[in-house]
């Protein structure tokens, strides 16, 4: 195994294990619940094929689902942003870019165009978690928050994760 492979792999088991812990327990101001399990797939190579992807994106998900009780939710939505992500990618870069090796980083798209791409594909990911959660359209009001707050949560402390990081993994 490379030592790229094996970086993401432990960053990997860290998020998730930090995803079931603690942020699962975590509803700031009863509305805003932190998801940054989803950064290893954001953060995957583009040129990784897409099942693998779907697989680590689907498994992902089924093991926050275990240890949230929230049966195929999260692992509906991650294989879904798993889908989304190449065309989320180009839509800020263009389609003309080569993706050898191209990771979603600061370093590789700059502060703008990731911050874009990132807070995009979070928003994405809490739109389907908790629409699937809440499966109605009853209170619409209090769904639109929890997303609202969810997502900003999630990519403030996601651009966090980012920082800390970024020298860990390959570019």
């Amino acid at each position: 195994m490379s030592k790229s492979v094996i970086s993401y792999f432990v960053i990997f088991l860290v998020l998730l294990l930090i995803q079931v812990l603690i942020c699962n327990n975590i509803m700031l101001f009863g509305v805003a619940t932190p998801v940054i399990f989803i950064f290893i797939i954001l953060r995957l190579p583009m040129d990784t094929p897409v099942k693998i992807v779907m697989t680590v994106a689907f498994l992902s998900g089924l093991l926050v689902d275990i240890f949230s009780d929230t049966p195929g939710v999260n692992a509906l939505a991650c294989t879904i942003l798993s889908v989304l992500r190449k065309p989320i990618y180009f839509m800020y870069i263009g389609k003309d870019e080569n993706l050898a090796g191209a990771s979603p980083s600061v370093s590789s798209l700059g502060v703008p165009l990731f911050l874009k791409y990132l807070f995009s594909m979070v928003l994405i990911y809490c739109t389907l978690e908790i629409g699937l959660e809440f499966f109605t359209f009853i209170s619409i009001k209090r769904m639109l928050l929890i997303i609202s707050a969810s997502t900003l949560l999630s990519f403030i402390l996601l651009i966090g994760v980012d920082s800390i990081t970024v020298s860990k993994t390959v570019h």
